[in-house]
């Protein structure tokens, strides 16, 4: 059964089109007008083993506050979409990613209630032109619209981009691990037959 899903999303503000498989080999093209949020979304793929296929174009010259907000809002439904009737999946993920001075913990249910706590703090407020603020703004919308719950806890870390490279890759291997399928579980992962 393939896990794909396609989404696009045109609006005053964006004009997005992107395309998701769960069951990829970490091969990613990213085309968006946001380099940083471009660099994450790579990684995430990557360390998520996600085949990601994404072109966008956004407001950039008011900030990326769009942008990477509707990026969320696409991959959330992308994926909640790509995992069908999770029949069979693992459904929890848990990852620790280092990355230098930094440690990132990504913890993920797909339970169809969306949530987000996120404990981190940015010692920057950029990261070149990039408002770290939008990284909060971006796991929000994502984990809504995938219908997830979302625990984000950076343990310690002094650079910024180190920080939230490891929050990027950790929610890869995170996702990678929830969305698998076990050939032990029959049908969902749950006492109430649904998710």
């Amino acid at each position: 059964m393939s896990r794909e899903a396609s989404i696009e999303r045109k609006t005053n503000e964006t004009n997005i089109s992107l395309s998701i498989n769960l069951d990829g080999e970490g091969g990613s093209s990213i085309s968006t007008p946001v380099p940083f949020m471009s660099h994450m979304l790579d990684l995430f793929s990557k360390h998520g083993q996600f085949g990601l296929q994404l072109n966008a174009e956004g407001d950039t010259e008011i900030d990326d506050h769009h942008t990477t907000e509707d990026i969320g809002i696409c991959l959330g439904q992308a994926l909640q979409e790509a995992l069908g009737d999770k029949y069979g999946i693992k459904r929890y993920g848990n990852a620790f990613v280092p990355m230098d001075d930094a440690l990132a913990q990504v913890v993920v249910d797909l339970s169809n209630r969306p949530h987000l706590e996120i404990s981190a703090a940015f010692p920057s407020q950029k990261v070149g032109t990039f408002d770290t603020e939008l990284v909060h703004e971006f796991l929000w919308k994502f984990a809504l619209e995938a219908r997830m719950n979302l625990h984000v806890i950076v343990h310690y870390g002094t650079n910024t981009h180190h920080i939230i490279e490891a929050v990027f890759k950790a929610l890869g291997r995170a996702l990678d691990e929830a969305t698998s399928i076990d050939p032990r579980v029959k049908g969902v992962p749950s006492t109430k037959g649904m998710l």
